[in-house]
């Protein structure tokens, strides 16, 4: 895997911007289907589609408040260069890239495969305190850590 000189600021703002561009498309389609609630007449007949928009509602809320979370942690992840790994620290192995801030799966930047982890997911549970050089396992697959940012 080949090394290049990542930026922990431009890789914790380009993860900020995919949350608000989440958050934007959400809240798109949270007002879509609250107004098309309310266009629906209110006959009986129309009471199990009511439900389903209702239901169709309280999912996209419930997206939201996590999304919502998300970017507050992210106010948390630092940004200093650590030796060590802890919240902020992006971790390339022998086998991927590894952005640990919250819990958005893949990602590529400058097209580059990563993986934005929470400090809570088992991959980072292990990598926690760990430092370059160290190796490690999960569900039966080694990595050696190379680099610490």
């Amino acid at each position: 895997m080949l090394l290049k000189d990542y930026s922990k600021n431009n890789i914790r703002s380009y993860v900020i911007d995919i949350i608000k561009a989440k958050v934007k498309k959400l809240e798109f389609y949270r007002n879509f289907t609250l107004e098309a609630s309310r266009d629906i007449k209110k006959a009986p007949k129309y009471d199990s589609f009511r439900e389903e928009i209702q239901e169709e509602i309280y999912q996209l809320d419930k997206q939201m408040f996590t999304l919502k979370n998300m970017q507050s942690k992210m106010q948390k992840v630092l940004l200093s260069k650590t030796n060590i790994i802890q919240l902020g620290s992006l971790v390339i192995t022998n086998k991927a890239r590894f952005y640990i801030s919250v819990s958005l799966g893949e990602f590529f930047f400058e097209d580059d495969r990563f993986y934005a982890i929470s400090e809570e997911s088992p991959m980072a549970n292990i990598m926690m305190g760990k430092v370059i050089g160290n190796k490690f396992e999960l569900n039966n697959i080694s990595q050696e850590i190379l680099y610490v940012f």
